[in-house]
């Protein structure tokens, strides 16, 4: 079953269309030779997917509810650190935990960066579509009261409630959005590799400000530590 919903980005609106179902593959990611970043070998010049991305039942909740961190770390751009807040996002945090150890974000793109309106890069969606996600979905939180201002990681959905997956986006800006994104983490170091990855632009192929990033951006591994 799939959900779609396209909202202009005048409205302000992270949406995704997220795979609610689908059968497990064994094994994790498959890329191609060619799409594979290798230690040493120059930037990526193109953007490796993965067609279809291993899928999970939703993850019993076992987190505690304590201070984490997830580190990305971007081929050929540096690492990003996140302090994420399982105290108001236990089930995020715990999704992350659950698909980082999988290894599921590694070699992986951000398949989306805006540049008007709002000021975000857009990650977890090895399909790089906008359309893939784990195979569960995971229930909204933290939202009374949400702002994005620069440095705020949050889930993104279908722009109905309890639709996020896996896809998540970074903001490099002040953004203004309706409470409706569940805020679940904070840039602690790297914000400089974030805006440089903005200031390179999008191809504007969702739109004027709304596209795919202009240079290939890869997550080489995501992974998620208490403390």
């Amino acid at each position: 079953m799939r959900a779609l919903l396209r909202v202009a980005l005048a409205a302000a609106a992270l949406t995704t269309t997220l795979a609610g179902c689908g059968s497990a593959s064994s094994g994790g990611h498959s890329l191609s030779p060619a799409s594979q970043p290798a230690a040493g070998a120059p930037c990526p010049t193109s953007t490796p997917t993965v067609a279809k991305p291993e899928q999970f039942s939703a993850p019993k909740v076992t987190v505690a509810k304590s201070s984490y961190t997830m580190t990305i770390a971007f081929a050929c751009k540096g690492n990003l650190t996140i302090a994420m807040n399982a105290a108001k996002t236990p089930a995020t945090v715990n999704s992350f935990a659950f698909l980082a150890a999988h290894h599921w974000f590694n070699g992986t793109p951000c398949h989306r960066l805006t540049t008007s309106g709002i000021f975000v890069l857009q990650c977890g969606d090895p399909t790089g579509t906008g359309t893939g996600g784990p195979g569960y979905t995971i229930p909204d939180e933290n939202l009374a009261g949400a702002t994005y201002p620069a440095g705020t990681v949050a889930m993104a959905n279908t722009g109905q409630p309890h639709t996020g997956g896996s896809q998540f986006f970074l903001v490099y800006k002040n953004t203004s959005l309706p409470p409706q994104y569940t805020p679940f983490g904070r840039i602690t170091s790297g914000m400089p590799i974030l805006q440089a990855i903005a200031a390179a632009g999008s191809d504007n192929s969702n739109g004027p400000g709304d596209g795919h990033p202009k240079k290939p951006v890869v997550i080489s591994s995501l992974t998620v530590t208490k403390g």
